[in-house]
């Protein structure tokens, strides 16, 4: 060509999440079983959509009106619906206005960070969900900017480092909050919330709260949405039906805007968002006619219950298979449907390995081994000596070695297969060199 074509941010777009798939598939084409503990979808783990839900969407689609444009905003009566579900909570109060409609919040998220001035950084959690640390250094065609979340202390966000980084870092104008958290499944504490809301009001940054898995709790844990504790500071909320209901192939979020009134550079922000969005004409109709008929629905609370608690029972039994693995830190989960499992200092090097019969699997493994961080050459060997697909914690921004889990699989027999399968091979790989 006779130009370069590529920003130099583009090499930032990396999602190991997926990138694994292409790995675990050259070796299912020689014959290994994979399981895939790589992705978050529900209905993948076999999640079953309940009859009501079906009926509903089947008179949708009998209705000509759901294949047809909408607000580029989104269904106004769809905005009211979720204007009153936030507004009962009591805290920030928003209009029909401050909501946007997106083509799932992979969009909204891609789109936010594209509207930010080039020179103007969102600092996010480490480990670090990569579909905002990808877009955000991506933008700013640099590495993302952190702060640690401590596998020490529950996986709760280090907050004098948050400060110290906001405070001497005057690029950052903005603060991501992932709550609950993907990876680690960490839900915060409603006084570590308001504390990064006070940051953010010192130092006059706004606030971004990814609350994709808002509903997704468990095991006694409350998670706060933004609106409960932002007060009167500058934020965006991020949701959509993709865990909640589940239903992630719907592509259906959503963003609200808190406080627009209370600056005027966060208000023009929103409003670029909103102008951005009607360059796009506007997102999917049939999903957002969906939402309030589904989670309006009397049935619709009880359903995401129980869901919840078979999640729990998946946690407790992955915590009692893993917990006692001497050579990990482990954290138990609350929110959100993973977990980080964290090697201690020292245990990984680069000459640990599992058995691998088929001589062109390990030719394989050996091949992606070359050169790269300990906790990959893990996740590499587990995936051809066991078929067990997980994905390598450095891998989320972070410099911590350990791999992710989901905790989704429906079939309690093949969970309690798979997780102890895992534990036995990370007692024999830590023991191999």
């Amino acid at each position: 060509m006779r130009k370069k074509l590529l920003s130099e941010g583009s090499k930032e777009f990396k999602y190991e999440i997926r990138e694994i798939v292409k790995k675990a598939n050259q070796l299912k084409a020689l014959g290994l079983a994979i399981h895939w503990e790589n992705i978050g979808d529900p209905i993948e783990k076999k999640c079953q959509v309940p009859a009501w839900i079906k009926d509903i969407m089947a008179d949708l689609v009998q209705q000509n009106k759901s294949y047809g444009y909408c607000p580029s905003k989104g269904i106004l009566a769809t905005r009211e619906f979720l204007c009153k579900r936030n507004n009962a909570l009591g805290g920030a109060q928003i209009t029909p206005d401050d909501i946007l409609f997106f083509n799932g919040m992979g969009d909204g998220i891609s789109t936010t960070y594209q509207l930010l001035d080039v020179t103007s950084r969102v600092i996010g959690p480490s480990p670090a969900y990569s579909t905002h640390s990808s877009a955000e250094a991506a933008h700013a065609n640099a590495d993302p900017i952190t702060y640690r979340l401590d596998p020490e202390n529950h996986w709760y966000p280090d907050l004098e480092e948050l400060e110290n980084k906001v405070k001497y870092n005057p690029s950052i104008v903005g603060i991501l909050i992932i709550n609950p958290d993907n990876p680690t499944g960490m839900v915060y504490p409603l006084e570590h919330l308001k504390k990064m809301i006070e940051i953010a009001k010192e130092y006059k940054v706004f606030v971004i709260a990814d609350e994709i898995y808002n509903k997704v709790v468990y095991n006694g844990a409350r998670s706060y949405s933004l609106a409960e504790y932002i007060g009167d500071a500058p934020g965006i909320a991020m949701k959509g039906l993709s865990k909640e209901l589940p239903w992630p192939g719907s592509r259906c979020g959503w963003m609200e805007y808190y406080n627009r009134d209370k600056d005027q550079e966060f208000a023009a922000f929103c409003s670029a968002l909103d102008n951005a969005k009607m360059v796009e004409v506007c997102s999917t109709t049939l999903p957002q006619l969906a939402l309030p008929l589904i989670l309006g629905d009397s049935r619709y609370e009880a359903h995401r219950a129980n869901l919840n608690e078979q999640i729990g029972k998946r946690s407790t039994l992955i915590n009692k298979i893993l917990g006692e693995v001497a050579e990990l830190k482990f954290n138990p989960t609350y929110g959100a449907f993973y977990n980080s499992i964290i090697f201690k200092d020292g245990v990984l090097n680069n000459k640990q390995t599992l058995p691998i019969e088929n001589p062109k699997m390990k030719a394989l493994v050996e091949e992606w081994c070359k050169d790269v961080s300990p906790d990959y050459r893990f996740v590499y060997y587990l995936l051809g000596s066991t078929g067990i697909c997980v994905v390598p914690i450095s891998s989320f921004c972070s410099e911590l070695l350990g791999f992710r889990i989901t905790l989704l699989e429906e079939d309690e027999k093949e969970l309690n297969n798979v997780f102890t399968t895992l534990r036995d091979a990370i007692k024999a790989y830590v023991k191999s060199a």
